[in-house]
């Protein structure tokens, strides 16, 4: 898997961020930093490319703002499989948008990076340690407020995959309680964990 250099990937980043700071609200791109500083924190205490988190981090959610029909055509585009759960909910598309995005508008070519975004939303199988940490830090960004988003920070510095459970738990049980539909990754990536202790 190709390696990049610290100037490359800073370079994509000071651009990101001037690119996003036109595109979206100021809202989604304040939540975009927090996520990105929260990645990077994150990085550092797992061991992994800080770097990559930042930078998968600041364009998770740089498809976020697009409407669902803009969501349904631009999957169409690319190639992306939309199935009756997405066109239920197309919202999710915005993840394995966001990252055709990161690589068609943001120069993004660390397939990490890439990786890590389209799984932030819905999480999986066979996630890699910069996979959790982006869809973690997602959840427990400084501008979250929720009951339990504080036991999910305290486990996020502790335990990566403990942290995760508790997150997919409560994103389920969230989920139940609105009769909503739970996406089968989500599921999957939660037995996996299960399956793993």
């Amino acid at each position: 898997m190709p390696k990049f250099s610290k100037w490359v990937i800073d370079m994509n980043f000071d651009q990101a961020m001037k690119k996003l700071a036109e595109n979206l609200s100021e809202k989604r791109f304040r939540h975009s930093i927090n996520v990105s500083n929260t990645a990077e924190n994150l990085a550092l205490v797992y061991g992994c490319n800080s770097e990559q988190a930042k930078l998968a981090g600041l364009l998770h959610d740089c498809a976020r703002e697009l409407t669902s029909n803009r969501l349904l055509s631009t999957a169409e585009a690319f190639g992306i499989l939309v199935g009756d759960i997405e066109l239920s909910q197309p919202v999710l598309l915005h993840a394995p948008i966001g990252a055709k995005l990161a690589m068609a508008e943001y120069a993004v070519t660390d397939p990490e990076i890439v990786q890590a975004i389209t799984m932030h939303t819905t999480g999986g199988s066979n996630m890699s340690t910069l996979d959790k940490i982006l869809f973690i830090a997602d959840i427990i960004e400084p501008g979250r407020d929720f009951p339990g988003v504080d036991t999910l920070r305290t486990l996020a510095e502790e335990n990566l995959d403990k942290a995760l459970l508790a997150a997919y738990n409560q994103s389920i049980k969230f989920l139940v309680d609105r009769n909503s539909i739970i996406h089968p990754d989500t599921i999957a990536g939660r037995n996996e964990l299960l399956n793993n202790r």
